[in-house]
C-alpha cells in the first residue's frame, strides 16, 4: 500500500512512518506547513519541518513539504478569531483536523495517487462486525486524542491509518530511541501553534481584533462586582482573574460572556451546572444514533467522560448536572472506548 504520512517533526508522526515501513508499505512523508507566523509552541515552527526531514532521510524514505497556509489562516485562524470576538472558545486543533489534516491532507494525497494517509495521533481504527468502521481510543488513555478526531466519517476512516493507536507513549519514545530518530526525546506539543507563550491570546487577538474592557456582574443581584480588562479573552467557567480571590472570598466563575453588552456574568460553581447541553454541526462516525441512547460525553480534550442520554434530534441530558461547556466547545459521544460522533457547544 502506498502510504503517505503527516510528519508533524515530533516522535508520534516519526514512529507511526517508521511502523509502516516495518509494515512493509510504500511509505512517503510530508510536513503541512500551516502558520507562516511566530511560534515557539514545538509546533508548525522551521525545526519542526527539519526535524520531519531529518527523520524521513534516517530512514530511507522521501519528504515534502506541502505549503498549506492560506487554507489555516482561512479554515483554522480566521474561524478562532472570530469565535473570540463572539464570546466563544474555539478548538483551533479540531478545526485543523478537520479541514486540514483529513481534508486538505487527504485530498492532496489523492491527487498524488496514495492509497491512505497515517497520522501520529493515539487513537485506533477497528473494523467492526458489519464491516464499518470504528474509531476508538488510543491505548495509551493518558494520551488519548480520540475527541480531536470525533469528525471522521466512514469516508476518512477508509484512508486513514493510526500507526501508533496501540501503542503506549513509553512504547513510542522506546521505539524510536531503538531506531536512533532524532525526536525520540523531543517534548511534546502541547499548545496552540500560532499563539506563542511570551504573547499569550490577548496580543495575538489584540492584533487582529479591538479587545474592549467589560464589566463582571453578579448572577443574581444584577450588581457590578469589578472590571475585566478585555471580554473577548474570558471563557465560561473561567475562574482566574475574575472577582475576589482574597482568603475566605467565595469562589467566583464566568457564566456567560456577552461581548456586545462588554459583560460578563458571575456566579458560584453550582450556578455553572446544567441538565443538558445541545450540540450544532454533529457528525457521525457511522450512523446517527437513535433517542434514548445512553452515551458517555466528553466535553474537553482531556475531561472526564460522565453519563448523559441522547435525546431526539441535538439535545444531550445528564441524570446528573454537569459544568457548562464553554461555547465552541467540541462535545464528543462515546460507547465504552468507541467514538459515535459529536458536536459543538453553542
Amino acid at each position: 500500500m502506498r502510504v503517505l504520512v503527516a510528519m508533524s517533526g515530533g516522535v508520534d508522526s516519526s514512529v507511526a512512518a517508521a511502523l509502516l515501513l516495518q509494515d512493509g508499505h510504500q511509505v512517503v512523508g510530508a510536513t503541512m506547513k500551516l502558520w507562516g507566523g511566530e511560534s515557539d509552541s514545538g509546533c508548525c515552527s522551521v525545526a519542526d519541518v527539519e526535524d520531519a526531514r531529518r527523520v524521513a532521510q534516517q530512514l530511507g524514505m522521501a519528504h515534502h513539504v506541502f505549503n498549506f497556509t492560506d487554507d489555516f489562516e482561512r479554515s483554522v485562524v480566521d474561524p478562532y478569531v472570530r469565535g473570540h470576538a463572539a464570546g466563544r472558545t474555539p478548538n483551533p486543533c479540531v478545526a485543523c483536523n478537520r479541514h486540514l489534516k483529513f481534508d486538505r491532507f487527504l485530498r492532496r494525497a489523492s491527487q498524488l495517487g496514495f492509497d491512505a494517509v497515517a497520522t501520529g495521533h493515539h487513537a485506533r481504527i477497528a473494523r467492526a462486525v458489519d464491516g464499518s468502521f470504528e474509531l476508538r481510543r488510543g491505548t495509551d488513555l493518558a494520551k488519548d486524542q480520540s475527541y480531536v478526531l470525533h469528525m471522521l466519517t466512514q469516508a476518512e476512516l477508509a484512508r486513514v491509518l493510526l500507526p501508533v493507536g496501540e501503542l503506549t507513549k513509553a512504547q513510542v519514545r522506546s521505539v524510536a530511541a531503538s531506531l536512533g530518530l532524532r525526536t525520540a526525546t523531543k517534548p511534546d506539543s502541547q499548545d496552540v501553534c500560532f499563539i506563542t507563550k511570551s504573547g499569550g491570546r490577548e496580543a495575538f487577538l489584540g492584533a487582529r481584533i479591538d479587545l474592549h474592557p467589560g464589566r463582571l456582574v453578579d448572577v443574581a443581584s444584577g450588581q457590578e462586582e469589578g472590571k475585566i480588562p478585555a471580554v473577548e479573552l474570558v471563557t465560561v467557567g473561567q475562574r482566574r482573574g475574575l472577582g475576589d480571590h482574597s482568603p475566605g472570598a467565595a469562589r467566583r466563575y464566568a457564566l456567560n460572556v456577552d461581548v456586545t453588552a462588554a459583560t460578563v456574568t458571575l456566579g458560584s460553581v453550582d450556578d455553572l451546572l446544567v441538565d443538558r447541553v445541545v450540540l450544532r454541526e454533529i457528525t457521525w462516525v457511522d450512523r446517527p444514533i437513535p433517542p434514548g441512547r445512553p452515551v458517555e460525553v466528553q466535553m474537553s480534550a482531556h475531561g472526564r467522560p460522565v453519563e448523559g442520554v441522547f435525546e431526539s434530534g441535538d439535545i444531550v441530558r445528564f441524570p446528573l448536572r454537569q459544568r457548562r461547556t464553554a461555547p465552541g466547545q467540541s462535545v464528543v459521544l462515546y460507547e465504552g472506548d468507541r467514538v459515535l460522533g459529536g458536536g459543538f457547544a453553542p
